[in-house]
């Protein structure tokens, strides 16, 4: 994932802040509690897309 591009992307729903996983291939917006994912280098940046961080510390299926 390029730094820059890393720079200048937030979360499209609260406009904060987004950490890279780069074990996971996602950028992480701690605000809302989403995981977006990166696919073939790209970040997926659509809110049905992201994975629920709270669904998935409580183990239930996140809901699309």
């Amino acid at each position: 994932m390029d730094a820059r591009l890393l720079d200048i992307l937030v979360c499209p729903l609260c406009k904060g802040p987004l950490d890279y996983d780069k074990a996971a291939q996602e950028l992480i917006c701690n605000g809302d509690r989403l995981a977006y994912p990166i696919r073939d280098g790209i970040p997926i940046m659509w809110a049905d897309e992201a994975r629920d961080l709270n669904a998935a510390a409580e183990g239930t299926p996140a809901t699309p």
